[in-house]
C-alpha cells in the first residue's frame, strides 16, 4: 500500500492551496483518513480527519479555514486550505487507517509528506 501526497508549494498569506493524497495497492477497506503537519522544531499534529461516514474533525487552529473531503471510489483524501497564515507552514502528511484484506487488522499508513510554505 502506498499513499502519494501532492499539492504543496509556496503561497502568500491569505492565499489557498489544495492538497491531495491517493492510496493505492492492496486495499480492502479504508476507515479514517486524515492530514497531519509538522513544523520545524515542533511535533507532528493532527490537522483534520474524516471517517468512512464523512464525519470530520479539525484542529482548532484551522477550523473555518480548512476543509477535508474524500472520494471513496478513488481512495483519495483532499485538504482545501484557505486564508493561509505563515504559521501554517509545515510538512503535511496524509494518512489512512485501512485493511489490506478482510481478515487483517486495521493498519495506519502514511504518505511521504508535502511541504507547504506560507510567506508573510
Amino acid at each position: 500500500v502506498q499513499l502519494q501526497a501532492s499539492g504543496g508549494g509556496l503561497v502568500q498569506a491569505g492565499g489557498s492551496l489544495r492538497l491531495s493524497c491517493a492510496a493505492s495497492g492492496s486495499i480492502f477497506s479504508i476507515n479514517n483518513m486524515g492530514w497531519y503537519r509538522q513544523a520545524p522544531g515542533k511535533q507532528r499534529e493532527l490537522v483534520a480527519r474524516i471517517t468512512s461516514g464523512d464525519s470530520t474533525n479539525y484542529a482548532d487552529s484551522v477550523k473555518g479555514r480548512f476543509s477535508i473531503s474524500r472520494d471513496n471510489a478513488k481512495n483519495t483524501v483532499s485538504l482545501q486550505m484557505n486564508s493561509l497564515k505563515p504559521e501554517d507552514t509545515a510538512v503535511y502528511y496524509c494518512n489512512a487507517d485501512l485493511k489490506v484484506s478482510s481478515g487483517w487488522p486495521v493498519q495506519r499508513f502514511w504518505g511521504q509528506g508535502t511541504l507547504v510554505t506560507v510567506s508573510s
